[in-house]
């Protein structure tokens, strides 16, 4: 069995676009993965505020990926104690750091992200641009 993937909030929004992105974003979740509860707020806001989703059209996107991602991680005290300590250590925005540390509190190897230097090792974690 191979280890679950952690998807950024890109990889999402871009499965449910017509973004040239979409095929490769689509396989992707098809695969399975992991999100943050942070990631889901996020993807909620894209698909109202810039691709004019409506509420309805958003709430069926969620429920669609209840059925090929596991359960979200959610956004704690100590997730963000270890996000803050990880945004100083390796200079990454807090939103990053949140999205690296939960990453790492699901045990996954990797972390499918346009957002983040491609390659970059953090713990366990290796950041994956799909898209290059």
């Amino acid at each position: 069995m191979s280890a679950k993937c952690f998807l950024d909030t890109n990889i999402l929004v871009y499965a449910f676009s017509d973004d040239s992105r979409a095929d490769e974003a689509e396989l992707l979740l098809a695969a399975g993965g992991i999100v943050s509860v942070q990631v889901l707020n996020e993807f909620v806001n894209v698909l109202r505020k810039k691709l004019c989703f409506t509420w309805t059209e958003v709430e069926s996107a969620l429920e669609a990926l209840k059925t090929v991602l596991d359960p979200p991680i959610p956004l704690t005290a100590d997730l963000h104690q270890s996000a803050v300590i990880l945004a100083r250590e390796h200079n990454f925005a807090i939103y990053d750091s949140l999205i690296v540390v939960a990453a790492m509190s699901a045990n996954c190897e990797t972390l499918y992200t346009e957002d983040m230097q491609h390659g970059r090792r953090v713990g366990k974690v290796t950041i994956r641009n799909p898209f290059v």
